[in-house]
């Protein structure tokens, strides 16, 4: 079996880590019908629409 010959630092062990606990932002879209920032493939929560259907009756 193998076996590490010296102890990894902590830093060293830090520094391998430090990438997996990154967080992505996000991408918006522009709302076709009304123009507000949305997340893509979700409904518009604004004004209810998704690709171009009235999914959700908000009222104004």
């Amino acid at each position: 079996m193998a076996v590490p010959k010296r102890k990894t630092s902590k830093a060293r062990r830090d520094k391998r880590r430090s990438n997996v606990w990154k967080l992505n932002i996000l991408g918006f879209s522009k709302c076709s019908q009304c123009g507000e920032l949305k997340v893509p493939h979700k409904v518009c929560g604004n004004c209810g629409y998704y690709k171009g259907v009235q999914v959700i009756k908000k009222d104004d």
